[in-house]
């Protein structure tokens, strides 16, 4: 066949296939062609699971009776003019191709007016289109109607599935741009019946109470509220507390400057975080805003627009690792207050637990003491120190402790405390090998790690790609008492060992920090690694269970979990604690009915 040019229809039909593969695709561009237009109302209109019909209507600024033929021409767009605009984008939508590529696979009517002008409409139907431009009455917006979605294209449409599957895909996407829309009210319909409907949302309590109406409530009950910055970054949203994980990623969502996105960089900085608290094979759950420049990130690497490229993705990467990270260890015994966002408003680089600052701190709770805590302490100080840190004397012996203080043991596995709340129950072995682990790092971050010479140096070949990648990090690598040479393109040579990695597979390790400098341009497998060999240490060096612990012993433990990150979980990612209210004791018992 010779070359020769495609015709206008078959080229955006082409596009179509990029961008529309289903309803939802077309719900999701009629959307952010909504957002982007200013509005603040969106209403959805689906029938047979998008096939028959998709009707989106807005209040934005509507578009004037001269655009409206442009607005259904391939790469026509009011949101960019040159390439300094390309570079700056905060819009959702650039590229001028979706309604150019609906309308050449549906029957489509554009309505729209301006707050000066009087309402037009412009009807497409799969083919070239006459330029002929009709009145109708409308409010200032714009109204979409997107009817018989394939019907000329019957190959795609064979590969559309069932009415419900299509719903359920067009509901995820309200539900995804709805988490990150707040100021705009949203009403979805399907068949003539409202499915959902959500109101826009100014206030914190009013968006934590979208992110439960989209997320469950027990997700927002659960769930850590951060916003941090530093920089030109900012990061905020909620990520969910270690024991609320799934068995699969499905309650993660991230958004670049409002955008959803799917990105392994992320994904991986997220994964690390929770790496010391998730149990197993758990994913950890979370809804989070990153904003950063526009000229520092690409989003023109997708068709849909789905995914992003940063310019400096291991800043990114580390500065949301280190965040989350620091948000979760601030998650202590204590923190977890009543839900209350009108007395502690949330400000920059402040964390909160359950949805109060973390800075925020607890009134002293009036009680009556079971035993005088300044005996108790005494006696403590004199025995055990190999249990947990001595712990200082409490100034005023009416103050109760967040995991108030012990009344007995177990079978020596559970330890048993009264708080103002209720009943407290502890694992001991799981609290006080999380207090041994936490302060075995904080000592060997401070002496670093010895290095070992190896009687025969180590040789690994690796491909030429991972040598070049990992060369520049040998420095690094040596202040964690790894020495490394390059010997050839394709081999390395290994002269020193830390030496709590003496007796690990040196090799498979130095084959997973390269595969991992390579796809993340990041690696912690030898943090991974010092701290696997510390988690061990520490489980080995915990108070088993089936030992016998006096009362200031467990209380010194109480004391220990209060003041040490990540105390919720063991190494292992089980919980270490848990309470029942005397409301949930009474309820148990019947009382008061």
């Amino acid at each position: 066949m010779k070359i020769q040019k495609l015709t206008p229809l078959l080229a955006n039909q082409i596009a179509a296939g990029e961008v529309i593969d289903r309803p939802a695709s077309v719900v999701k561009e009629l959307i952010e062609n909504s957002l982007d237009a200013g509005a603040t109302k969106i209403d959805i209109e689906i029938e047979q699971g998008g096939v028959r019909l998709i009707r989106v209507r807005d209040n934005g600024f509507g578009i004037a009776a001269s655009d409206l033929v442009l607005a259904l021409e391939r790469h026509a767009t009011s949101k960019i003019k040159t390439m300094d605009d390309l570079e700056n984008i905060l819009s959702l939508g650039f590229r001028g191709e979706a309604l150019a590529s609906i309308s050449s696979v549906s029957r489509l009517v554009l309505t729209s007016a301006t707050a000066e002008g009087a309402g037009s409409e412009i009807t497409a139907e799969g083919v070239e289109m006459a330029p002929v431009i009709t009145p109708a009455a409308h409010p200032q917006g714009t109204t979409v109607s997107v009817q018989d979605l394939f019907y000329n294209t019957p190959a795609r449409r064979k590969f559309l599935r069932a009415e419900k599957t299509e719903f359920d895909h067009i509901d995820e996407v309200v539900k995804r741009i709805a988490l990150s829309a707040f100021h705009v009210s949203f009403t979805l319909k399907h068949n003539q019946r409202v499915v959902r409907q959500y109101r826009a949302a100014a206030s914190t309590v009013e968006r934590a109470q979208r992110v439960a109406s989209l997320c469950g409530q027990a997700f927002v009950d659960q769930a850590i509220f951060l916003e941090t910055s530093a920089t030109d970054l900012t990061l905020s949203g909620w990520i969910g507390a270690p024991t609320f994980s799934r068995s699969q990623p499905d309650l993660q969502y991230f958004y670049v400057n409002g955008r959803m996105v799917r990105d392994k960089s992320v994904n991986h900085a997220v994964r690390q975080a929770y790496q010391d608290v998730l149990y197993g094979d758990r994913y950890p759950t979370f809804v989070l805003f990153l904003e950063i420049p526009p000229q520092s990130v690409d989003v023109n690497v997708h068709p849909a627009k789905h995914e992003v490229r940063f310019r400096e993705s291991r800043l990114v990467h580390d500065f949301i690792c280190h965040r989350l990270q620091e948000a979760l260890a601030k998650v202590r015994p204590g923190t977890h207050c009543e839900h209350d966002h009108t007395t502690h408003q949330l400000e920059t680089a402040t964390v909160t637990a359950n949805k109060v600052s973390a800075n925020y701190v607890p009134p002293p709770q009036q009680f009556a003491m079971p035993f005088k805590v300044r005996e108790q302490m005494a006696v403590y100080n004199q025995l055990h120190e190999d249990v947990v840190y001595k712990q200082e004397m409490p100034k005023t012996e009416n103050v109760m402790p967040p995991l108030g203080f012990a009344l007995a043991q177990l079978r020596n596995i559970y330890i048993l405390a009264e708080n103002t709340q209720g009943l407290v129950l502890v694992d001991m072995h799981a609290a006080h090998e999380r207090v041994m682990y936490e302060r075995m790092k904080k000592d060997f971050s401070e002496k670093k790690s010895i290095a070992q010479p190896l009687l025969v140096p180590l040789t690994i070949q690796l491909s030429e790609r991972e040598v070049n990648a990992l060369e520049p990090r040998f420095i690094l690598l040596q202040q964690f008492g790894m020495t490394l040479e390059r010997m050839s393109q394709d081999t390395v040579v290994v002269r020193e060992l830390p030496e709590m990695l003496r007796n690990g597979n040196a090799e498979q390790l130095i084959r997973d920090v390269a595969a991992d400098i390579v796809s993340h341009d990041v690696t912690t497998r030898l943090e991974d690694a010092m701290d696997k060999i510390l988690g061990t240490m520490a489980c080995h060096a915990a108070v088993r269970a089936a030992r016998h612990l006096s009362i200031p012993e467990m209380n010194a433990l109480l004391r220990a979990m209060e003041t040490t990150d990540h105390s919720g979980q063991c190494n292992h990612g089980r919980p270490t604690w848990m309470a029942l209210s005397i409301q949930e004791l009474d309820k148990m018992f019947l009382r008061g009915r």
